[in-house]
C-alpha cells in the first residue's frame, strides 16, 4: 500500500507542489475524519464509511512519507507499548491508555 501511495505523490510531484507540506496535510486529514464522522452519524452504509477510512489511511501513509518515518516501525512500536497498557471501564465502554490520573 505504501509503494502505491508513493508512486501516486511522485505521479502528481506533491513534493514540489505544497503536497507533502505538514499544516495542509492536517486538515486534509481532519477533513477526512469529518466525513468519517458523517458516516457513523448519518448511518452511511458500509461501503461510504469504508471509503472515508481508506482516504484518511491514505493520507496518513502519505503524511509518513512526507515526513519520511518509518511508518510500519512506528506501528509496531506502538502497538507493543499499547499491548503492555491495561485496560478500563469508562462511561460503559473500554479504554486501553496510560491513565495518567492513577
Amino acid at each position: 500500500m505504501l509503494e502505491a501511495v508513493q508512486a501516486f505523490h511522485d505521479k502528481h510531484d506533491f513534493k514540489n507542489n505544497g503536497g507533502e507540506e505538514l499544516t495542509y496535510r492536517v486538515a486534509l486529514m481532519a477533513e477526512e475524519l469529518g466525513e468519517i464522522s458523517a458516516c457513523v452519524s448519518k448511518g452511511k452504509d458500509k461501503a461510504k464509511l469504508a471509503e472515508e477510512c481508506a482516504d484518511l489511511l491514505i493520507l496518513l501513509m502519505g503524511t509518513a512519507i512526507a515526513t519520511d518515518f518509518d511508518l510500519a516501525g512506528a506501528f509496531w512500536e506502538k502497538m507493543a507499548a499499547l499491548d503492555k497498557r491495561s485496560a478500563r471501564m469508562v462511561d460503559g465502554r473500554i479504554r486501553v491508555s496510560e491513565f495518567r490520573d492513577v
